[in-house]
């Protein structure tokens, strides 16, 4: 059994760790969280969650709030000096030690302080050293080169922050139902997902809408990642804009259908099946999602808010990422080219 597969299976028990420690300290983050604007930044997989995160803030917040590359924020500090003003600063990490972070922060708060929040998976990080306010989860640290566990637990304390000030209680409720019935919710569809994944695909496309498109981006990372496979991600109908194209019996399709326009989405997903291609779909309810037009269709246990939904979903990805580089005989916890996190 591969290290990257035991953190995936164990991203639940971390989960409750973190959701509870989030909870603990609601009172003295949100306190802390008073701007007139919030900015997150990351790498890789970091920020593709802070596009998620950010996409949170401004739908749940009202704030102005967006992502910045961690590596463009180092090289150019003063092209966003203006975008950074009266800002809160949140820096999403699974190591906190990630150059061009670390970096980034040094300029910004060398040339014109402003308040820093960082969330990362180990103690007393430099970027924790670096920051006003610092969250730290490293019960959610992934050992292995890949981040799974990680993943599933910094958006879930990035959504817990939106969700703390705008005082959203039902989907805290709702972060909470998704991981009391996660264990449950592996277990269930594992075999399914492998099921349909084992096959010689060489082209990977997720799709996702709104808050789950972060997620969608960090999914195709995985499945570069892991399996060596090209993956893309795309917002669920864009992919009727261009990338069609690349769609054909050698692609596996992964699919968030919300509760929303689903003739619209029904309808690309018989388009894309009539393409070749194998559909895995993902739902938080079975009535979504026309079976006719998918190979799998995968259910959460019970409804949840949207950006909820992202808890379970990411899951697909992983153990799809995680049966093809079993297949390939590659080692997913040594991807050829790869180390956890980048030092320049």
């Amino acid at each position: 059994m591969s290290l990257t597969y035991r953190e995936i299976k164990q991203q639940y028990t971390a989960l409750q760790q973190t959701y509870d420690y989030m909870l603990a300290q609601r009172a003295e983050v949100t306190a802390f969280a008073q701007a007139q604007s919030v900015t997150f930044i990351g790498c890789g997989s970091s920020y593709c969650l802070s596009e998620s995160a950010a996409f949170s803030f401004r739908l749940r917040t009202g704030l102005p709030s967006s992502a910045l590359a961690g590596g463009d924020l180092m090289l150019n500090p003063e092209r966003y000096r203006a975008l950074l003003a009266g800002t809160l600063l949140i820096a999403p990490s699974r190591s906190g030690s990630t150059s061009e972070i670390v970096e980034a922060v040094r300029l910004i708060q060398q040339a014109s302080p402003i308040p820093v929040l960082a969330l990362s998976c180990v103690t007393n990080s430099p970027l924790s050293q670096q920051a006003d306010f610092s969250l730290e989860l490293p019960w959610a640290f992934d050992h292995s080169v890949c981040q799974t566990r990680t993943v599933t637990n910094l958006y879930t304390a990035n959504l817990l922050l939106a969700a703390f000030l705008s005082n959203d209680e039902a989907v805290i409720a709702d972060i909470q139902t998704a991981i009391q019935q996660g264990e449950a919710f592996m277990t269930r569809v594992e075999q399914d997902i492998r099921t349909t994944a084992d096959f010689s695909w060489t082209n990977a496309v997720v799709l996702a809408d709104g808050e789950l498109y972060g997620l969608a981006s960090e999914g195709a990372i995985a499945l570069t990642e892991i399996a060596k496979v090209q993956a893309n991600s795309h917002h669920l109908l864009d992919v009727r804009h261009g990338p069609m194209v690349t769609i054909g019996p050698d692609t596996l399709v992964i699919a968030a259908i919300t509760g929303n326009g689903t003739e619209h989405q029904n309808n690309l997903m018989r388009d894309i099946k009539q393409r070749g291609a194998t559909i895995i779909a993902f739902a938080d309810r079975a009535d979504l999602i026309s079976t006719e037009h998918v190979d799998l269709a995968v259910i959460s246990d019970n409804p949840l808010d949207i950006a909820a939904q992202g808890i379970p979903f990411m899951f697909i990805p992983q153990i799809v990422a995680l049966t093809s580089a079993e297949r390939q005989g590659m080692n997913p916890d040594q991807p050829d080219g790869l180390v956890a996190w980048v030092k320049l």
